[in-house]
């Protein structure tokens, strides 16, 4: 007998249905695998024989093929088990003839019949949804996650009985549909992230992570430990604006497609903040491996990747971020598959000024200029010119620590962010800008446009401050922001003043 059931294969963030082919047939009882499966698939036979055995159903010894189609696609982890055994018992005829007809099976078995959580459930019914089939059956623990695709049923299997008797039965009892309404779910998220009242003092490197967040720019803090640039950069999720709906299934998809989601929940509902170790690998930061997944900077996508004492990861670490910085996209190639992940990002950086971390202060620091220099040389040129925004902390005084007040707040701050969110949304309606960071260089006249007092000005920064074309580019997106956070239509002075303020101004700390 042959049965064909559908399923669905991760690619990058997205999902192709494949369909799993199966053939009983006389001969010399096997049980084969074809269709480039990965070994977690393959290993799918011993587990389908414990499951169903322990669970009273006998295979047949027969010759039985498992294929995996389209074929040239590679099948990875532990998904394909569940919709192996249902095209199993369909061609042993213990399963009735087409009562899995428009249905996509997804988990994975546990010996005794349980069927376990997988990832990359969203993508997957999102395109189950798009091509028209009308129910999937994925594992309970996965049911929340998959409930919030709108046109298609969902139901949540515990064990493989409960879905052969909804098989035989079509008693919604049994697998009762779920759905969630995903817009329910953003608006009760209450997060609660640290408020900015409670740093002291730092009031510039406020305004410059308030310009960060209004304009999404790239943003590096240095100065000596303990002057809170940790303290600083935590707090930034809490001033950027609630995730849209789109932005919060995209996150989502990127969550479960790593495995990363939460048991239980239906979807990412606030921005992330990442923060690896400097010991990072680089491939754990850009993603892939022998079975693809997303990496940090993927799971910071629409939010903030911290990368704290930035000197101390290793260099190719550190310029791996280069082409999602200026693509806000990675792209992985390997020799068995080539996929993308979308990385568009918030980078924002700390780190001390030399290995001690005391530098220029000479009563304290105890490096030499040749071990200050290496220490800095770890960050490439190309790297810091893709750094939009810098500001240098210094110690707080003890007076700042006694008055307990702690400037201004979140709340302040995250309403100066939408103000400038509000503007640009408006000016880039109907484009593909997004942000005054994603501005192109051949549309920098059309939206950021100087008068002839403003040009004169620039003419003379760029002069006098020895500037390259992208830095020159990069003092106009941040004055962009800084004109937007003010609410005015066009960058004055001031703005670009204090946009070329925000370059480097340690003399062994230059760029552009």
């Amino acid at each position: 007998m042959f049965s064909n059931i559908l399923s669905a294969a991760i690619q990058g963030i997205n999902a192709q249905i494949i369909n799993v082919e199966t053939d009983m047939s006389n001969g010399l009882p096997m049980f084969n695998i074809v269709g480039s499966p990965g070994p977690e698939v393959k290993e799918a036979r011993d587990r389908i024989r414990a499951a169903l055995k322990n669970n009273d159903i006998t295979i047949p010894a027969s010759r039985i093929t498992v294929n995996l189609s389209p074929g040239d696609l590679r099948k990875d982890g532990t998904a394909f088990d569940l919709p192996m055994t249902i095209g199993l018992l369909t061609a042993m005829e213990y399963l009735p003839g087409g009562c899995a007809g428009n249905m996509l099976f997804l988990g994975e078995l546990s010996l005794d019949g349980e069927i376990k959580p997988v990832r990359g459930v969203l993508p997957i019914v999102q395109t189950a949804a798009r091509n028209g089939i009308k129910e999937c059956i994925i594992p309970i623990d996965n049911a929340k996650e998959g409930s919030i695709v709108p046109g298609i049923k969902v139901r949540g299997a515990r064990t493989i009985t409960e879905v052969i008797m909804y098989l035989m039965t079509k008693d919604e009892d049994i697998l009762p549909s779920v759905y969630t309404d995903p817009l329910s779910i953003i608006e009760k998220c209450n997060d609660i992230i640290p408020d900015f009242d409670q740093v002291k003092g730092q009031e510039r490197a406020k305004k410059a992570a308030v310009i960060s967040a209004s304009g999404f720019h790239s943003f590096i803090m240095t100065g000596p430990p303990g002057a809170g640039k940790s303290m600083i950069a935590k707090r930034i999720p809490g001033i950027l604006p609630p995730l849209s709906l789109s932005e919060s299934l995209e996150l989502t998809a990127i969550y479960s497609v790593a495995g990363k989601m939460p048991k239980g929940k239906a979807l990412v509902t606030s921005r992330t903040f990442q923060s690896p170790h400097h010991s990072i690998s680089r491939n754990a930061l850009v993603g892939g491996g022998a079975d693809p997944k997303p990496g940090i900077i993927s799971l910071a996508h629409r939010s903030v990747l911290f990368l704290d004492e930035l000197p101390e990861f290793g260099r190719d670490t550190i310029e791996s971020l280069r082409q999602p910085l200026e693509d806000k996209t990675i792209h992985i190639a390997r020799v068995k598959y080539s996929v993308d992940y979308p990385s568009d990002f918030l980078l924002v950086c700390a780190m001390n000024p030399c290995p001690c971390g005391y530098y220029p202060d000479r009563g304290k620091c105890r490096c030499t200029e040749n071990e200050i220099k290496h220490y800095l040389a770890k960050i490439s040129g190309p790297i810091l010119d893709r750094i939009d925004l810098c500001t240098e902390l210094k110690n707080i005084d003890i007076y700042e620590i006694r008055d307990g007040k702690g400037g201004i707040s979140s709340a302040e701050m995250s309403e100066m962010v939408m103000k400038a969110r509000e503007m640009q949304d408006k000016r880039f309606k109907g484009t593909s800008y997004r942000f005054n960071s994603d501005l192109k260089a051949d549309d920098m006249e059309k939206y950021c446009e100087l008068g002839e007092k403003e040009f004169e000005l620039m003419e003379k920064l760029y002069k006098e401050l020895s500037l390259s074309a992208r830095s020159y580019h990069r003092i106009l997106r941040v004055a962009r922001t800084i004109a937007d956070i003010d609410g005015k239509e066009y960058i004055d002075s001031n703005h670009l003043l204090e946009a070329a303020s925000f370059r480097p101004t340690m003399e062994y700390f230059k760029w552009g």
